[in-house]
């Protein structure tokens, strides 16, 4: 289903949006964004690369957000829009046509199922949903949004203009900074994994730490980051990390950092500012990842990245060029075995058993 403005914006509004240029119509009225494939006449769509440039050629679109390096790949008669990087164009587009898709919200009200302890503090123009609780000594931004079926916990903080989504959890004391958007069934504080070995059995160590999270911070649903044992979890401003994510105790996150769906960062480990981490990445505990490391999905990381870099791998991780280069030995082995096993045959030496 094709969602479309119920009023339609031309190209030159959409120009002065982000920041562009129009080379072309720039009084064509436009009624959504879509896809280079879907999109038609009333559509705005975006080029970001030359593996796509036929594709946009192809394409049926109105308006195309591209580069001046790809203008050319445009398709006839689309007007151009013309930015540095159509990509983040895109998004902040996206935002925007969101913003003019989404009905008016109603008054910021808390609704008559939800609990309020009258010891908490809600800033101005709070929303509460439906079955929602706020413990005592709970502090709540201005403009904040609490979902339905939240819990936040005693003493805990949510920065301004937050956005909980249904059920998510927010144990006592954890702080959220302003802006963050946390979607639904997110556990954020609860316990972390401690347990002493004893003859007995394991021995609980009590979690004495929280949780500390930074501004503009996005987090997926059904994450869980845990609090530290003893210093805090600490998340840092403009951090993205998608759903099904978890986050160990005492975990250190450096700002802008992106975090990929199911990846599972143990205690201690420590990760630097605008890394990425792929989906399924496995961290091991107390080991450091530097800044602007780039890891691949699925791979599993034991020891600490010194050096900014793309590691891809899981015995041991190594650089992305490295590990190419192993796989394409892995390949070899069948037929490497083979000859080794003919040089041995004409040397007189005896064959392995299998």
């Amino acid at each position: 289903m094709h969602r479309a403005l119920p009023v339609p914006v031309t190209v030159e509004a959409i120009a002065e949006r982000i920041g562009a240029t129009v080379h072309g119509d720039g009084r064509r009225r436009i009624a959504r964004l879509a896809s280079l494939e879907s999109a038609d006449a009333n559509a705005v769509s975006f080029l970001s690369g030359r593996r796509h440039a036929r594709s946009a050629r192809e394409s049926r679109a109105g308006a195309l957000i591209v580069s001046a390096a790809l203008q050319e790949d445009a398709p006839a008669g689309a007007a151009r829009i013309l930015v540095a990087d159509p990509y983040a164009a895109y998004a902040l587009l996206s935002q925007w046509f969101e913003s003019l898709l989404v009905p008016v919200r109603r008054a910021a009200a808390i609704d008559p199922s939800a609990r309020v302890d009258v010891a908490a503090r809600l800033g101005a123009g709070v929303d509460v949903g439906p079955g929602a609780s706020i413990a005592a000594g709970a502090r709540i931004g201005d403009g904040c949004r609490i979902g339905a079926g939240c819990a936040i916990g005693e003493g805990a903080s949510i920065g301004p203009d937050s956005i909980l989504h249904p059920n998510v959890v927010v144990y006592g004391g954890v702080t959220l900074g302003a802006r963050a958007v946390v979607h639904a069934g997110t556990v954020i504080g609860a316990d972390g994994f401690g347990f002493a070995p004893s003859r007995d059995g394991f021995v609980k160590i009590a979690q004495l730490g929280s949780v500390r999270i930074g501004d503009d911070v996005e987090i997926g649903a059904n994450c869980a980051i845990d609090r530290g044992a003893l210093d805090d979890t600490e998340i840092g401003d403009g951090v993205k990390i998608d759903n099904l994510v978890q986050v160990g105790h005492n975990v250190r996150i450096g700002a802008h950092t992106v975090i990929a769906g199911c990846v599972g960062i143990a205690g201690s480990a420590t990760i630097g500012a605008r890394c990425m981490i792929g989906g399924g990445v496995g961290v091991s505990g107390h080991i450091e990842i530097c800044d602007g490391a780039i890891i691949g999905g699925f791979s599993l990381v034991e020891r600490s990245v010194d050096e900014p870099g793309f590691y891809t791998g899981a015995w041991p991780l190594q650089s992305h060029v490295q590990w190419e280069r192993t796989a394409a030995t892995l390949k070899q082995l069948p037929r490497l075995r083979q000859r080794l096993r003919g040089l041995e045959a004409r040397a007189g030496e005896p064959k392995d058993s299998e």
